[in-house]
């Protein structure tokens, strides 16, 4: 079998381009002698890697100088502790309900504070988007928690709510561990934004964290010092030894996404895919994907067979036309596509080939 088209959600396809260099880089990096996998994240050489990486994110986001950019690791699941452990103070936060992965970032902030629940989709089956202005936001909030793309459910805010725009001063802590880099962001309304690399931006191992200046150095007292953010910014994201490996090969994933020709190219190509594969959805009898158009994910796509007898069929032909990983989550069933940046339009055609012959053939 030659490279598959790969639709997991996470982790996920990487680029071609990307894998081949860390290959080549493999036993030596720059005539450093060594494996980036072999250096000391203090040596020079890793030092270059950090900084370059750095740079080129904050680059291709945009971020403004009064964010701070750390490497961390623990994924979202862990940011679900470490972000209340930082920014709670001990009082109240808000959460916005819109799928598994808003509700796990509420259950686990209950831990460290008052995590109310400002809004929720549930009685929708997490279909829709609760709109910004029915939010029962409290004047105490610490802060106001979104996932701005819902990975299991196929849901994603495509504007970020501005907060202030409903009379609350409260940041926006924003989970985009599966959007990151594939749209731009609207620093004005965030606080602190997330997300796993290994959806959108290189291996697991990996947690990107971009938080507001004045937000850093309110850790409670119990909050473990290597995920105080104050510590972690005095220390450049190396209190403890970082992720050195997924760093670089996020590094390099930076730099291929600016020869693609950065976020704004990114943008029009994950319109394309998802347009592609909704629109044979929204025509097709034999399969349907339920979230409300207005928030459909351009990332991942959730989708049922209306016969879900002929599932294991259809898992089987995609594995046998090299279209890997569409299983959908436990927790939901069905299928799911996930159209992050590094998948061509190729392979959602390929895909969409593949769904309209299993329609015929079984129709």
């Amino acid at each position: 079998m030659g490279r598959a088209f790969n639709f997991s959600a996470g982790p996920a396809v990487m680029p071609e381009a990307v894998l081949h260099q860390a290959a080549s880089e493999m036993l030596d990096w720059h005539g450093s002698g060594m494996s980036v996998m072999e250096m000391s994240h203090r040596g020079k050489e890793f030092i270059s890697i950090y900084e370059q990486a750095e740079s080129d994110l904050r680059e291709l986001l945009a971020v403004p100088a009064n964010f701070k950019i750390l490497f961390m690791q623990g994924g979202g699941l862990a940011e679900n502790a470490i972000v209340p452990m930082n920014l709670s103070h001990g009082g109240a936060m808000d959460f916005v309900l819109t799928g598994s992965w808003s509700q796990k970032s509420q259950k686990e902030a209950s831990k460290y504070g008052n995590a109310r629940v400002a809004a929720s989709a549930q009685t929708d089956d997490f279909t829709t988007l609760p709109e910004p202005a029915t939010w029962q936001i409290g004047s105490d909030s610490q802060y106001v928690h979104i996932c701005s793309n819902e990975t299991i459910h196929g849901v994603e805010f495509h504007e970020l709510p501005d907060l202030k725009a409903l009379g609350c001063d409260a940041p926006l802590v924003v989970d985009f561990s599966s959007h990151v880099a594939s749209r731009a962001v609207d620093w004005s309304r965030v606080g602190l934004a997330f997300g796993g690399a290994q959806k959108n931006l290189g291996p697991a191992g990996l947690t990107l964290v971009i938080v507001r200046e004045d937000l850093v150095g309110h850790a409670l007292p119990h909050c473990p010092s290597a995920f105080d953010y104050k510590l972690v910014v005095d220390n450049q994201s190396m209190y403890n030894t970082p992720p050195t490996y997924s760093i670089y090969v996020a590094g390099l994933v930076f730099q291929w996404l600016k020869k693609q020709g950065g976020i704004e190219a990114m943008v029009q190509r994950n319109i394309d895919k998802a347009q592609l594969l909704y629109d044979y959805l929204d025509n097709s009898s034999f399969y349907v994907n339920k979230v409300a158009k207005n928030c459909r994910s351009r990332m991942n796509v959730p989708f049922y067979l209306r016969d879900e007898s002929r599932n294991d069929a259809f898992l089987t032909g995609a594995k046998a036309a090299n279209l890997l990983q569409l299983k959908g989550h436990k927790s939901v069933g069905g299928m799911r596509a996930s159209l992050y940046n590094a998948m061509p339009l190729e392979g959602v055609q390929a895909l969409v080939a593949y769904m309209r012959e299993f329609e015929k053939t079984q129709a």
